[in-house]
């Protein structure tokens, strides 16, 4: 059992809270008209005005003067997790789609200079409106295999230039800011790479199609094009030092070893409403002391047990983590773990309601459709099998 801090206990409070009353019911409305809530939602300002706490489901923390010091800091990583986990239980899709600086965020606290930082994550602490950031790695031709990344960056008198297309990336149609990974010689391979905040009002930065998706309707996912942007220098994230001897991509890759847990975790939430939901029905339909009851609960008990070893495996990444530990192993165990567990959850609970489950008016149809993305996102399952054999075994790394 986890002795949480006070400030824990509320946030997670208020998630459950918030989740109820407005992220379900956002959800359900999102995925019926197949397009995510605009960004002026008045939820979207509702969170923004009660100090941006649920931005935070999605892996932030206060980007700086705010919280409990280094006891903050010290329980960042928990938190994101377990309020990842309870937001994803009432909607993942809008969980993604609230304020805040995103998958950006987590690679400025890896990347940027102090400098960077305050600059670019201070306006967050702005509650009078909605902000968002976002992160763009993923391209037509490189997905999990980030070394392939063939957006380029040339160097250009005071600044940078860049050229390419992303896909793939979660809120960047409403982001202030995205960072975006180019590389300056493909050639380079990894170390070749360098992470750019480019604002929105860049020239050339291009949103040119916003996906229409299977399922996760309740965050927007974009395309878009770099036509020979220019950023300047400051914007280059850790500045030149920072790329040395490979360090870029380790920063891209530090990154990852926190919010791989966290794509996990919300995972388990979205597994916990799969099972609450086929037990209400057990409850209600199945007469009690019956066979039929007896079977169903022990395949929901099985189900149970599943999720929570997920939801160990999380805990023990992010609290190596939160103690300056490395985790890539164990963030890639949790990643690896998590998204089977979580689809035979919502497909043993489609099985126990039967014709009930599969209504297009039931919400087991509907996490049918959400769970898909846990195998893709945050680098796929097969990417996930090669971190982990490289990790226990050496087993050779590409370029």
């Amino acid at each position: 059992m986890i002795d949480l801090d006070r400030r824990s206990r509320e946030m997670v409070a208020e998630v459950r809270e918030l989740g109820r009353r407005y992220m379900r019911p956002m959800g359900l409305e999102a995925d019926r008209a197949a397009e995510p809530p605009p960004a002026d939602h008045p939820f979207y300002l509702l969170c923004s005005r009660q100090g941006g706490l649920v931005s935070r489901t999605i892996g932030e923390d206060e980007p700086s003067g705010e919280g409990d010091g280094e006891a903050a800091l010290a329980w960042r990583p928990l938190r994101a997790v377990l309020t990842a986990e309870e937001s994803a239980y009432w909607d993942r899709g809008v969980a993604l789609s609230l304020p805040g600086p995103g998958l950006g965020g987590a690679a400025l606290r890896s990347t940027a200079t102090p400098e960077q930082q305050e600059r670019f994550l201070q306006p967050f602490l702005d509650h009078s409106h909605a902000h968002w950031g976002a992160m763009a790695m993923t391209e037509p031709g490189a997905g999990s295999d980030v070394a392939r990344i063939r957006t380029r960056a040339r160097r250009d008198g005071d600044g940078w230039v860049l050229s390419g297309a992303k896909m793939f990336c979660s809120n960047a149609a409403r982001a202030e800011w995205v960072v975006v990974w180019a590389t300056v010689d493909r050639d380079l391979g990894r170390q070749g790479h360098r992470a750019f905040v480019v604002e929105r009002a860049t020239p050339g930065f291009e949103i040119i199609k916003i996906e229409h998706k299977m399922g996760s309707r309740g965050y927007e996912t974009a395309s878009f094009v770099l036509d020979d942007v220019r950023v300047p220098a400051e914007n280059l994230l850790g500045g030149e030092s920072f790329y040395e001897s490979r360090r870029g991509f380790k920063g891209a890759m530090a990154t990852f070893n926190i919010t791989r847990p966290i794509h996990a975790a919300q995972g388990v939430g979205m597994g916990r409403a799969a099972l609450d939901h086929a037990l209400d029905f057990v409850r209600a339909e199945y007469p009690a002391h019956g066979r039929r009851r007896q079977r169903a609960l022990d395949r929901l008990a099985e189900i149970r047990r599943g999720l929570h070893t997920a939801r160990l495996l999380c805990l023990h990444a992010v609290w190596l983590a939160r103690n300056g530990q490395h985790n890539a192993l164990e963030a890639s165990y949790a990643k690896l773990f998590a998204p089977p567990v979580v689809f035979r959850a919502v497909s043993t609970a489609l099985d126990v309601l039967g014709e009930a489950g599969v209504r297009n008016d039931r919400m087991l149809e509907k996490l049918y459709r959400d769970v898909k993305i846990l195998d893709i996102g945050e680098g796929t399952q097969q990417v996930q099998r090669l971190v982990v054999a490289r990790q226990l075994f050496g087993f050779p790394r590409g370029s």
